[in-house]
């Protein structure tokens, strides 16, 4: 057994990124994730690391980029503004295909909106904010051990499927205090990038294997890397003929939703005999389990399923877990936004929205009394 600490949500985050192997930070603090770059700051260097600070965050995802490609697995940490400005550079690292991990710790919007106040309103920028079309892998954490469990499995994702991974947390979650084991190095599954074993006149930056992701080499190795933000051929060219950007955006796609049992994860409480079912994430999702708790103890068979992976959507995992299930209830910190993805999946069950954007989170006796509308 590892070490048990007793940290909080955004400290966590930080121990899981440099147990997967960080060794490069490059941010601009922001509340309320400001905790992850200051144990960056102060643990990075004891590892060989590097913390840098930027004057802003387009500099700090670009610096994340250019050091991930000269082989450093890289992050940064930001909230809710300050994901917005790394939006487009965001873009360069999905269609450049390079690994990195980017901690959204959400709050209250639009813009600087409610700065020290909870939220869950950045689900759909995750999923869209970049343009273009792509997929992305969103984990989201609803505890302090998740935390540092799911940092290292973003890390981890980000390795393996040469991608940028977020994962977004909330305001509650990153400052809430609970125990939460630091494993050992041994006890961790540390999945690293797939170097390339061609020659270096064979080596083509772009040219997937039959698992669709390339090989990639670092910025200085005898196998010439490069970057190109354009749509580009196997060789790191320019190359806008229709065929390229075709095939180019179809195994962008497919790598990550072709692959969706590997990525998608979800939890479930309470769901061998449910009739209702709470699907929920983060910190909504710690109010939903308390509700559930509450209302088995007044004999209403309720469930719930927590989402750990938001994207991609892992709507056969929650097909499964739901399918006894004659109505679904969504509970987030928004006007909606999951409920809106639920609702595409499923037509033919009715879903009940629990909804709250004030700035403070649900409360489990919320949840109870807006359940006494599901149809018994």
């Amino acid at each position: 057994m590892g070490e048990v600490k007793f940290l909080q949500g955004n400290e966590a985050c930080a121990e899981g990124a440099i147990a997967a192997g960080g060794r490069f930070f490059g941010g601009y603090p922001i509340t309320p994730s400001s905790e992850i770059a200051a144990v960056a700051a102060a643990k990075l260097p004891k590892v060989d690391g590097c913390y840098l600070q930027l004057e802003d965050e387009i500099a700090s995802i670009a610096a994340v980029i250019g050091a991930s490609m000269s082989g450093a697995k890289s992050f940064t940490a930001t909230s809710g503004p300050g994901f917005s400005l790394m939006q487009e550079n965001l873009g360069v690292a999905v269609i450049g295909e390079v690994p990195c991990v980017i901690i959204n710790v959400s709050r209250g919007g639009p813009s600087t909106g409610l700065a020290t106040k909870q939220a869950q309103g950045d689900v759909m920028q995750t999923r869209w904010g970049t343009h273009g079309d792509h997929s992305i892998i969103v984990l989201a954490p609803s505890s302090v051990q998740e935390c540092f469990d799911l940092t290292v499995e973003a890390f981890n994702l980000s390795e393996k499927y040469r991608t940028p991974v977020i994962v977004l947390t909330d305001k509650t979650v990153g400052h809430l205090r609970e125990d939460v084991e630091i494993k050992k190095p041994e006890e961790l599954e540390i999945v690293d990038r797939k170097k390339p074993t061609c020659s270096p006149e064979e080596y083509k930056p772009y040219k997937p294997d039959t698992d669709m992701i390339p090989p990639i080499s670092n910025y200085g190795d005898p196998h010439l890397q490069r970057v190109n933000s354009s749509m580009h051929g196997e060789e790191g060219f320019l190359d806008m003929s229709p065929e390229n950007s075709q095939k180019v955006v179809q195994r962008l796609w497919d790598k990550i939703e072709k692959n969706i049992d590997d990525i998608g994860m979800i939890e479930t409480y309470h769901m061998d005999d449910a009739e209702t079912a709470i699907i929920s994430f983060g910190i909504s999702a710690r109010s939903s389990l308390q509700a559930v708790d509450k209302a088995r103890k007044e004999g209403q068979k309720i469930g719930l399923v927590q989402l750990k992976t938001l994207w991609p959507f892992p709507e056969d995992k929650i097909k499964e877990a739901v399918k006894d299930c004659s109505d679904l209830v969504v509970v987030e910190l928004n006007m909606g936004q999951l409920a809106l993805e639920v609702e595409r999946v499923f037509r033919d069950k009715d879903v009940l929205r629990i909804n709250k954007f004030s700035g403070e989170d649900i409360l489990p006796g919320e949840i109870l009394e807006k359940l006494k509308e599901v149809p018994s």
